[in-house]
C-alpha cells in the first residue's frame, strides 16, 4: 500500500513522536518563562540589521542597539530568578564558547598591544557572545525560532531590495576600478561584501519557511524574496558572495535530491538559466578573478593572497599564543608591511589572534553547532508534526556551511553573523529536546495547552 504525500515528505521511518503536536508539548512541558527578552532581542535584530537611527537621527544619541540589548539581558536574568532558574545551560557548546572566551583572556598579557585586545573583547566579541547566549536561551519554542525565522526573512527582504535600487539607480563606490553597489547604512552591511554575506545567511532560512509552507500565497511571498535575495548578491559583485550562493544551492540540491521537493531545485535552475543574459556587464569576468587571481584589475584578489601566505608564516611561527584578540592587523604589518589591513579570512583570524588552541575552539564551535542541527533533523525527520522544525534546522545547518566556506574569505570571526546562526542551532535543538521528553498529557488537556 502507497503512503500518503503527506507522510513521503522525507523519510519513511516514522517515529511515535509524530502523534503528539509538537507545539502542545512544549507548551505544555516548557518550564514558565516571559516573552520579554524574546523580543527585546527582536529588537536588537532589527536595529542590527536596518539602523533606523540612519533615517531617523533623533535615535543615534539613544544608542537603542545598546539599550535594547541591555533590556534583553535584565528581563532575562530577572525571569530566570524569579523562576528559581539556571542562568546558562551548559551544554557541550557553551562550554566551548566559554573555553574560547577565556583563552582570549588569558593570552591578553602576551598580546602585541593588551590594551587594545581588552578594549577589543569588550566593545565588540563579548557583546557577540551575549547574543548569542541569549539566542540560544530565549528561543524556546517552535513558535519563537519560526518567528526569527520570519523577521529575518522579511528584513533581508528590504536590504535586497535596497541592493538592487542601488545597481539601478547607478549609485557606486567612488573611484572604484569595478562598479560595485554602495552598501546599506548598518553595521553589518556597510560594504558590498558584508551585504552579500548577510543576505547568502538568511537565504536559507527563507527556503526553510518556504519548504515548510502549506499556504500557496505564502510560498509566493516567500519564493519572491528568496528570488530577490539571490539578485542582490549577484549586484554586490561579491566573489565571496557568488560562491557562498552557489555552495547553498549546491547543498540544497543534494538533501533534496530524493524528496517531492526535488522539483523546486529543477526550478530554480530554469529560472537561473533564463535570468543569465541578464547578468550585470562584467559579472562573469568578475568571478572569473577567483581562479585567475592575476586578472584581478582592482589587485584585491593578489594583496589578499598575499595577506594570506604572510598570515599562514605568522601562524606557524606563532603557533600556540597568537598576535592577541584583534590584533592580526599589527601581526600582518609586522610580516609583510604596514598596510593596516586585517586578514580577509576567519579561520586564519583566530589562528594569527589566539594562536592554534584558539582556531582549534572555534572550529570546535562551529562542528558542534551543525551537529546540533544534524540531531534536530534525525529526530524530526519522518514526523508530519515536526516538519517545519525539520525544515529550519536543515535551513540553520546550510547557512553553517554557506559561512564556513565565506569564512576563507572574509574577516569577520568575531562578528554577529557566524554567531547569530550558531545561537539559532542551539536552540533549535533545545526546542527538539523540550519536545522529545513528552509529558503524561491527556488529549483534552493538550488541546487546552
Amino acid at each position: 500500500m502507497s503512503q500518503k504525500p503527506s507522510e513521503e515528505w522525507w523519510r519513511p521511518d516514522r517515529l511515535d513522536e509524530g502523534r503528539y503536536p509538537l507545539e502542545g508539548i512544549v507548551a505544555a512541558g516548557a518550564e514558565g518563562d516571559s516573552a520579554f527578552p524574546f523580543w527585546s532581542l527582536m529588537a536588537f535584530t532589527f536595529i542590527l540589521l536596518l539602523a533606523p537611527q540612519a533615517f531617523f537621527p533623533v535615535l543615534a544619541p539613544l544608542r537603542i542597539a545598546l539599550l535594547a540589548t541591555a533590556v534583553a539581558v535584565t528581563t532575562y536574568l530577572m525571569d530566570r530568578f524569579i523562576h528559581q532558574q539556571p542562568i546558562v545551560r551548559f551544554s557541550r557548546e557553551m562550554w566551548i564558547i566559554v573555553c574560547l572566551v577565556s583563552w582570549a583572556v588569558l593570552t591578553l598579557p602576551f598580546s602585541y598591544w593588551p590594551g587594545g585586545s581588552l578594549s577589543f573583547l569588550l566593545d565588540l566579541y563579548l557583546k557577540t557572545v551575549v547574543i548569542f547566549w541569549l539566542l540560544s536561551h530565549t528561543v524556546r519554542t517552535p513558535a519563537r525560532l519560526r518567528q526569527v525565522a520570519w523577521a529575518l526573512s522579511l528584513m533581508s527582504m528590504y536590504l535586497a531590495w535596497h541592493g538592487v535600487n542601488q545597481y539601478l539607480s547607478g549609485r557606486f563606490l567612488a573611484g572604484a576600478t569595478v562598479k560595485r553597489i554602495v552598501g546599506y547604512e548598518a553595521s553589518l552591511t556597510g560594504n558590498p561584501n558584508d551585504l552579500a554575506l548577510m543576505l547568502n545567511l538568511i537565504l536559507p532560512l527563507s527556503v526553510a519557511l518556504f519548504l515548510s509552507a502549506r499556504n500557496i500565497f505564502v510560498r509566493i511571498g516567500l519564493g519572491s524574496i528568496v528570488v530577490w535575495q539571490a539578485a542582490a548578491v549577484i549586484v554586490t559583485f561579491s566573489r565571496a558572495g557568488f560562491l557562498t550562493l552557489a555552495t547553498t544551492f549546491l547543498i540544497y540540491s543534494w538533501k533534496l535530491r530524493a524528496r517531492p521537493e526535488r522539483c523546486w531545485v529543477m526550478a530554480a535552475l530554469v529560472l537561473s538559466l533564463l535570468g543569465a543574459p541578464f547578468l550585470p556587464a562584467g559579472y562573469l569576468d568578475r568571478v572569473a578573478t577567483i581562479t585567475d587571481i592575476e586578472s584581478d584589475s582592482t589587485g584585491s584578489a593578489q594583496a589578499r593572497w598575499n595577506d594570506t601566505v604572510a598570515a599562514t608564516i605568522f601562524v606557524l611561527a606563532n603557533p600556540i599564543v597568537g598576535a592577541g584578540l584583534g590584533m592580526n592587523i599589527l601581526a600582518l604589518n609586522e610580516a609583510r608591511g604596514a598596510a593596516w589591513k586585517e586578514v580577509h579570512n576567519v579561520y586564519l583570524e583566530y589562528a594569527v589572534d589566539l594562536g592554534f588552541p584558539g582556531l582549534f575552539l572555534f572550529l570546535a564551535l562551529m562542528v558542534t553547532c551543525i551537529e546540533c542541527t544534524k540531531f534536530v533533523q534525525r529526530r524530526s525527520a519522518g514526523v508530519e508534526t515536526r516538519r517545519e522544525l525539520f525544515c529550519l534546522a536543515e535551513g540553520i545547518q546550510v547557512s553553517l556551511i554557506a559561512f564556513a566556506i565565506a569564512a576563507l574569505f572574509y574577516p569577520v570571526a568575531y562578528h554577529f553573523y557566524f554567531y547569530y546562526i550558531a545561537g539559532l542551532a542551539i536552540a533549535a535543538k533545545a526546542v527538539c529536546e523540550s519536545a522529545s521528553k513528552r509529558p503524561a498529557v491527556e488529549p483534552n488537556q493538550l488541546a487546552a495547552a
